[in-house]
């Protein structure tokens, strides 16, 4: 997936979460944008990539696209991390739920993801998009549809 679909995807997952959490909205989704472009640290060509090329020329060369970053190993050690040095639950909340629906739209690509890595299992759904096709403009709307949606609900609870 490309960039912009991570964002709303990021975006969508968020607003979503905010529905069932008390977690202020704007932090949550905020955090979520970051949190859904940050398992892409490991492609150079990324937007996270190219604001840290040196961190994400590390982190490629170590483990390549797709393996360490968007794995339930990554999720484990971040939600860790943020356990011990984020003070906001809703800014940590935000990164996890954001960098999930990362992972989850990286597995509905035909390359997959490393989700158990080290193991070197790829994991992806049975019906797949191509990256930047007519089958992710599908799903870039969907998830626009969505934003709309929890959007709405979010604003009518406050």
């Amino acid at each position: 997936m490309t960039g912009k679909t991570h964002i709303i995807g990021g975006i969508t997952a968020s607003l979503a979460f905010a529905q069932i959490t008390n977690y202020e909205p704007v932090l949550l989704v905020g955090a979520g944008v970051l949190g859904a472009v940050i398992p892409d640290i490991c492609h150079g060509g990324s937007k996270i990539g190219r604001s840290l090329p040196v961190l994400s020329k590390i982190i490629n060369g170590l483990f390549g696209h797709r393996t360490f970053t968007h794995s339930l190993l990554f999720l484990a050690l971040i939600a860790w991390l943020l356990s011990k040095f984020m003070p906001v639950e809703a800014i940590s909340a935000g990164l996890l739920v954001g960098m999930i629906s990362h992972i989850v739209l990286d597995m509905a690509t035909k390359r997959g993801v490393k989700f158990f890595f080290p193991f070197k299992w790829t994991v992806r759904f049975p019906i797949t998009a191509t990256t930047g096709g007519a089958s992710e403009s599908l799903v870039f709307a969907l998830l626009s549809l969505l934003t709309v949606y929890f959007g709405y609900g979010v604003l009518f609870a406050l």
